[in-house]
């Protein structure tokens, strides 16, 4: 057997062609065969060893290729150690080829690492305080690292240099590189301010005005924050400009449970005046303000009786009026209304006067921050007020509408003492 291979090599190089083609094709075979038998055997056997393991449950292990892609060395480092052996090819080739395995191998391992970081990211979104702490911006600037370290590895494996003569020259462009990765930079620092300071957590409610950011978000990497609006569009912000510019947090809110009602009701100041006994009468009924209305009056009566004489005169003495009384009535009704935090802020209070009337803000919390149920209540609890408001002799105060116009014209030409004094 060995002297036929001998005899085989003997005649061969009587035809160097020949011989370097078919030693060429014997490469190739070796290479493909190395790749098929780690691919086909030891990869196969590797991912069944990962997925009996305990991290082997993990979802984002099915995606993950850096086994596969690490096994694409194998046929690289049998062309480069192969290409030597190969007779009759120029030196100038053989270099070439050594040097452009040894750059596919350096871009095949960084490929992995980086895929490897994927799997360790998707592996750390599972726990709970992923949510207040992702790490996906760390992930993509260990990536930038890797890439940038396998560059400067290719191209002095494909110059046939050594990489420290590419760092040396790196020196002289530090502001250049600067220049070009300020963005990044800047990402970076405003990245480890949002994660130490806990500013922006992924699932907060966040409004930005200037960006026209108001939602929930959705993604935060070390370039952008992903916000999805209310009306389902996406605004991608800088990460940076989390930092240096003013945006609002609804978390506290969320995590109070309560969200504020803060409106008024518009009053005809017109319509203000003091209760009569008829008018008090009425009032009595409402079991929101008999208690009320019962201390009121004591301590009114008590008021008045010490003034002897001068109270004889009505303009000296204290009297309720319906505005009090009405005020009195929704704090109480605040009080017992079932959506409503009572262990939070509720006030009722009176305004300053304005040209559009006179303001009763109420200033309360619900006991829930569901938005849709926030709006249900705030809505009942105005439809109640604004509905019982005639009860105190009260009107809402609105600019005259156009039927109104129409209305006081008519009223005009049909009686024209009525429309002077309606205007007067």
């Amino acid at each position: 057997m060995e002297a036929q291979y001998h005899q085989a090599i003997d005649w061969l190089e009587q035809y160097p062609q020949l011989y370097t083609l078919i030693s060429l094709t014997l490469l190739i075979l070796a290479a493909w065969l190395a790749n098929w038998v780690v691919k086909r055997i030891l990869v196969r056997g590797l991912v069944r060893l990962l997925k009996a393991s305990p991290i082997g449950h993990e979802q984002s292990l099915e995606n993950a290729r850096f086994i596969s892609r690490l096994a694409n060395i194998v046929p690289a480092i049998v062309l480069s150690a192969g290409i030597v052996l190969i007779p009759g090819l120029p030196e100038a080739l053989i270099t070439v080829v050594r040097n452009v395995c040894g750059a596919f191998i350096i871009l095949t391992i960084a490929l992995a690492i980086t895929n490897v970081m994927t799997v360790v990211n998707g592996i750390y979104e599972r726990r709970p305080q992923a949510r207040s702490k992702p790490i996906k911006g760390y992930i993509q600037l260990i990536n930038i690292v890797i890439y940038s370290i396998a560059t400067i590895l290719i191209i002095a494996t494909l110059i046939d240099r050594s990489p420290l003569i590419l760092l040396s020259g790196l020196g002289a462009m530090a502001a250049v590189l600067m220049l070009i990765f300020q963005d990044t930079l800047l990402s970076l620092v405003a990245s480890v301010q949002i994660n130490s300071n806990d500013i922006v957590r992924v699932g907060d409610w966040i409004e930005m005005p200037a960006l026209n950011a108001d939602g929930d978000v959705i993604d935060i990497s070390l370039h952008t924050v992903k916000v999805q609006n209310w009306d389902k569009t996406i605004t991608t912000i800088p990460t940076k400009r989390l930092i240096s510019d003013p945006f609002k947090n609804w978390r506290g809110m969320q995590e109070s449970g309560g969200r504020r009602i803060k409106r008024a009701l518009m009053l005809d100041q017109q319509s203000v005046h003091f209760l009569d006994d008829r008018e008090r009468a009425h009032l009595h009924r409402f079991r929101l303000l008999d208690e009320y209305l019962n201390a009121k009056e004591a301590e009114i009566a008590e008021w008045n009786r010490q003034l002897k004489e001068s109270g004889q005169e009505p303009v000296n003495t204290r009297r309720i009026t319906n505005i009090g009384t009405f005020r009195a009535y929704v704090e109480r009704y605040l009080r017992s209304h079932p959506g409503i935090h009572q262990n939070m802020t509720l006030i009722v209070r009176q305004l300053s006067p304005t040209a559009e009337g006179l303001p009763i803000e109420l200033y309360c919390f619900t006991n829930t921050v569901a938005w849709v149920e926030y709006e249900g209540i705030q809505s009942d609890i105005f439809d109640h007020l604004l509905a019982i408001l005639p009860e105190f002799g009260l009107r809402v105060y609105q600019a005259p509408s156009g039927q109104d116009m129409r209305e006081m014209g008519t009223a005009g030409r049909t009686n024209p003492d009525a429309g002077v004094s309606s205007l007067g």
